[in-house]
């Protein structure tokens, strides 16, 4: 599990890809439904994006977002603003206007990457009801209506600035420099912004490749969205460190999956356990050959021993590994070795990477017998700097000597594998993506006919877990099932969306007033 010269050589992403470009300038980076980009044409046309982004005024510090699914002129945008030494701040496809409109706000981004039409929505008319005083600049990648300023033209502008101007302000950023602002919830039920810097994502990720043996003769389909860590940094950033081609797919759909295997020859595949259980329930999986497939890394949740077989056999993959981590320690903090065996990548996660630490502790901070149930904790280099603008939530996190406390209950084995057995607190996940129930019910409180709301995780088939909503309503006020539904689902974004409501009179709770979470969760669904 060492790390690679690479690690250290660099310090932040852009010195990266021009590593990358020199060496592998010829390799495809970059295949997508528009065409294809050698690894020397991504950093001519990031260096293009970073000098439209300096005749801004955008530079070290600043914030610059992109709100639109996977694609080249993602990754671009997102060179282009690592470049000038501004903060990344990507935003999810997946939440409506108000979500997206607190995330900016809260933020300080002073120009945002949108998509245009997607998903029946034109997402910079998703912001026209919300002040956004200190965003400046809205670029619409993809199809741009009139009278905005729309990507080519962004790129043309390049020209008001120079590369020597541009080089001056690299100097003005480091590897220490913050690289990136991701918005995750959290259990005061507001998104919080992860703070990492470029150093951290680079020796982590360099890491992850290594142990994963990613090269630049893979052919990697990254299904996960870019605004996640998993499709990030596990994604496009490890490919550019490898020098491997990256496949961006915009909308998850496992007959598309299964047929973009056999047509693209993917050789490299990221994602939660529902992902492989989605290809290998495809239809049409027979009719295309996927023997391309060398490497599957997934994790998010649990994994049974069958589905790591059923990978192995029914889709081909030579290597299959199971790893951990959350947004806030670069996404990545423990990973099982390629050669473990079946049931050991089922059921643990792997152990800690090199330079990181961990521990599994009681209420009182003390470390629990080996094989014993505790709160996971994480030191290392790749744990967060904080949360941006909020000292008193990065104290509750992170202790004093440095642990990043998880709210993940977990066991460490003899050999430092780990095994996540519950979690502290509320959090559960729908198909990969974490759900905060604190983040739901504040969103949900605001329909007219709610009084009360608690959610939970319930078990799902296909999910994993899947939102159920207790709900008291309003003296008087009438709502039903289907409509309480359809208003979620114009409210937030898709997974956070209960799938089963219950209309109860009064939510139980504890002598403290405090609702008891637990006994509504062993409720049966209905």
């Amino acid at each position: 599990m060492g790390a690679a010269a690479s690690a250290i050589e660099v310090s932040t992403i852009p010195q990266q890809l021009a590593i990358t470009a020199e060496r592998h300038g010829s390799r495809v980076a970059i295949e997508d439904a528009a065409g294809s980009l050698t690894y020397a044409e991504l950093r001519r046309r990031s260096i293009l994006a970073a000098r439209t982004l300096l005749a801004m005024d955008i530079g070290p510090g600043d914030r610059v977002a992109i709100w639109a699914p996977n694609g080249a002129d993602w990754i671009i945008a997102a060179l282009g603003i690592h470049t000038v030494g501004a903060i990344l701040v990507p935003v999810s496809t997946r939440i409506k206007g108000a979500e997206a409109a607190d995330i900016l706000d809260r933020s300080g981004t002073r120009v945002l990457f949108a998509v245009g039409e997607f998903l029946g929505s034109y997402f910079p008319d998703l912001l026209a009801p919300h002040r956004l005083e200190r965003l400046e600049h809205v670029v619409v990648l993809g199809s741009a209506r009139a009278g905005v300023l729309d990507w080519d033209t962004f790129l043309s502008m390049s020209e008001q600035s120079s590369t020597a101007v541009l080089e001056q302000r690299a100097a003005a950023f480091d590897g220490n420099s913050i690289s990136d602002l991701l918005f995750t919830s959290g259990t005061t039920g507001r998104p919080k912004g992860v703070m990492t810097t470029h150093v951290q994502n680079l020796r982590t990720f360099e890491i992850w490749s290594a142990v994963l043996g990613l090269r630049e003769t893979d052919r990697y389909l990254i299904v996960n969205p870019f605004f996640h860590t998993a499709g990030y940094k596990a994604g496009w950033l490890a490919a550019i460190i490898r020098g491997a081609t990256i496949l961006p797919e915009a909308v998850f759909d496992a007959d598309t999956l299964v047929r973009r295997v056999a047509q693209d020859k993917v050789t490299f595949l990221l994602g939660a356990p529902t992902l492989f259980l989605a290809m290998l329930a495809a239809p049409h999986r027979a009719d295309y050959d996927l023997s391309s497939l060398r490497v599957a890394v997934t994790g998010a949740a649990a994994v049974p021993p069958v589905l790591i077989a059923r990978m192995r056999k029914e889709l081909g993959f030579k290597t299959v590994v199971t790893a951990y981590g959350l947004t806030e320690c670069c996404g990545f903090a423990t990973i099982c070795d390629p050669e473990d065996d079946a049931e050991t990548i089922a059921h643990t996660c792997g152990k800690a990477i090199p330079g990181v630490q961990l521990r599994c502790v009681d209420a009182e901070q003390s470390d629990v017998p080996t094989g014993t149930p505790g709160e996971v904790l994480i030191q290392g280099f790749n744990v967060m700097k904080g949360y941006f603008d909020d000292p008193e939530a990065t104290l509750e996190a992170i202790d004093r000597a440095g642990w990043l406390h998880t709210g993940d209950v977990g066991a460490l084995d003899e050999r430092g594998y780990l095994r996540i057995t519950d979690r502290l607190k509320d959090m559960f996940i729908v198909g990969g993506f974490n759900c905060y129930p604190a983040e739901i019910e504040r969103l949900s409180s605001a329909h007219p006919a709610v009084a009360e709301i608690a959610v939970v995780g319930v078990p799902d088939e296909r999910m994993g877990e899947v939102g159920k909503a207790f709900v008291v309503l309003r003296k008087d006020a009438i709502l039903s099932t289907e409509d309480f539904i359809a208003w979620c689902r114009r409210n937030m974004a898709n997974y956070k969306v209960p799938r089963y409501v219950e209309f109860v009179a009064s939510l139980p709770t504890n002598a403290a007033g405090k609702v008891l979470k637990r006994e509504l969760a062993a409720r049966r669904p209905r």
